[in-house]
């Protein structure tokens, strides 16, 4: 991948939201390893704003899911309609049947409509009465939502929260950004993104990042990260494999994107807070004392020790 691919990109979005280039990076390292986003923070921050830009940026079917308390699976998914003239069952496909499908809010909609996602987020598939229909390729979801508590919301399952790669705080813009927001508010309602890339490109550079080499120090130190949690005393349950290997596949795409065929333990220490903070379920004792996932995942990157990866290690390859 051309190392100016991740600036093309921060670049062409930053004409539309402002002070965002870090969320933009992420969605881009969750594209290229085949991953899911979750952008939480509070109303009006610009997280809808800048899913839909970067939707804008890539060629591919985008769809707007809207998540209130009465959305019903059917709603996501789809259903099957009888058509009286014909006296057959026509498949009505719901909004998940894209390439990019933005969960608008998804705390608002109920636990049974937020575990219509699961099936789709983690086989790329969906199961409709007796039929398993196949999603295309590339295939991202990018959901918002409100920070956890605020009313007339519900809180992410375990499961749920796990099906995403990467969660984000979208935090207040700072006094230059805003400013910079209102000066200019006028054209950046009105500019649209260019496309940079299309879904054969995308694909290319899921492969290019697949091939990314992680030497067995950089290995070690994801699963020693890992292992850190699962000792945890705080945690009531310690994230899975399933954060490893997303550690691991994101790493490969941030390195790829920075134009680099190797990680490097920065890598990984860049991406775990975003990876481990939303799989980090504390104890009643632990929020008791108010400790926080984020002061967990501090410790963790603090006590785990980086490895140097010497020559001989870059020399498995």
């Amino acid at each position: 991948m051309e190392s100016s691919l991740g600036s093309r990109f921060v670049e062409e979005i930053s004409k539309k939201v402002v002070g965002m280039e870090e969320v933009i990076r992420l969605m881009l390292v969750a594209l290229l390893s085949q991953g899911h986003i979750l952008l939480e923070g509070n109303p009006g921050l610009g997280k809808t704003t800048v899913a839909k830009a970067f939707a804008e940026t890539i060629s591919g079917n985008f769809k707007r899911i809207q998540m209130t308390p009465d959305t019903l699976p059917a709603d996501i998914l789809g259903t099957y309609i009888y058509d009286q003239k014909n006296g057959t069952f026509d498949l009505r496909k719901g909004p998940i049947f894209a390439n990019f499908v933005l969960v608008d809010e998804l705390n608002r909609a109920a636990p049974k409509a937020q575990a219509a996602l699961l099936e789709a987020m983690q086989e790329r598939h969906v199961t409709l009465e007796t039929e398993t229909l196949k999603l295309d390729e590339p295939f991202m979801v990018i959901a918002t939502q409100m920070r956890y508590g605020t009313p007339g919301t519900y809180p992410l399952s375990e499961v749920q929260s796990d099906r995403f790669a990467f969660s984000v705080q979208v935090d207040y813009p700072s006094s230059e950004d805003e400013m910079r927001i209102i000066s200019g508010i006028d054209l950046i309602e009105r500019t649209k993104c260019k496309q940079i890339l299309n879904s054969a490109m995308i694909m290319q550079e899921v492969g290019r990042a697949q091939e990314v080499f992680v030497a067995k120090p950089v290995k070690r130190y994801v699963v020693s990260l890992s292992e850190y949690l699962r000792k945890s005393e705080h945690l009531n349950m310690a994230p899975g494999s399933r954060g490893a290997i997303i550690l691991y596949k994101g790493s490969r795409a941030l390195a790829s994107l920075e134009g680099r065929d190797h990680v490097i333990p920065d890598d990984v220490k860049f991406l775990a807070p975003y990876v481990y903070q939303h799989r980090i379920f504390l104890k009643p004792e632990a929020l008791a004392e108010d400790v926080t996932p984020a002061q967990v995942v501090t410790e963790m990157l603090d006590k785990v020790a980086v490895p140097k990866v010497t020559e001989t290690a870059k020399a498995e390859r």
